[in-house]
């Protein structure tokens, strides 16, 4: 009887210890995306570059629990940037879904920041466009269109906190600094393999 529990609990401490190191391993993997974002701003794209200020676009999944502390961090990045960037947050929404389904706390957190505009992106046009693949991927361009950041401001997945996205950013809008920097994005994908391939095939 005292082997069958001793037994019992070292199955327990592995399954548990399993358990623990898969969580672990998923909220500090970061996403792997397989193109990089475009090196000037596209022309083709709807979203209009500000060329007095920098260009701050943030592509969010409304549906993604990982994007909620993304929202959060880009909240406290622009108390801390505030009227020296022209900020976006750009939410997928399939073609098909109503725009409730876009509408989550994500959004409503986002419209409720200071000087940050919210849309909806059809489809994901312009995620495609700026090869966002990840929702949390935080791009920034200069007044001219150069990109100066591209990554996450989070320092894992779903996690709030001093991160090396957010301070670089920081540092780049405020000390204008003449380099690109690049961190890990954390979150979901803004695609799966149907709506990305009904994207492409509309696209040609």
């Amino acid at each position: 009887m005292k082997v069958i529990l001793i037994l019992s609990a070292v199955l327990w401490l592995i399954i548990v210890g399993g358990g623990l190191h898969y969580v672990y391993s998923y909220e500090n993997k970061p996403a792997l995306g397989k193109t990089s974002p475009p090196q000037t701003f596209p022309v083709e794209s709807s979203i209009i570059l500000n060329n007095r200020q920098p260009n701050l676009l943030f592509f969010a999944h409304p549906q993604c629990p990982c994007t909620r502390a993304g929202i959060n961090e880009l909240a406290r990045l622009m108390t801390m940037i505030q009227g020296r960037v022209s900020a976006r947050v750009i939410f997928f929404k399939p073609a098909d879904a109503e725009q409730k389904w876009a509408e989550t706390d994500s959004w409503r957190n986002a419209a409720a920041i200071p000087s940050v505009q919210v849309s909806v992106d059809e489809d994901g046009r312009e995620a495609l466009r700026f090869n966002a693949e990840t929702s949390g991927t935080t791009l920034l361009y200069d007044a001219n269109g150069h990109l100066k950041f591209h990554g996450g401001i989070t320092a894992s997945r779903g996690h709030e906190g001093d991160n090396a996205g957010r301070s670089a950013i920081a540092e780049i809008v405020t000390r204008d600094l003449g380099i690109t920097v690049e961190t890990s994005a954390f979150g979901c994908s803004l695609f799966d393999n149907k709506t990305l391939q009904k994207v492409i095939e509309g696209t040609n």
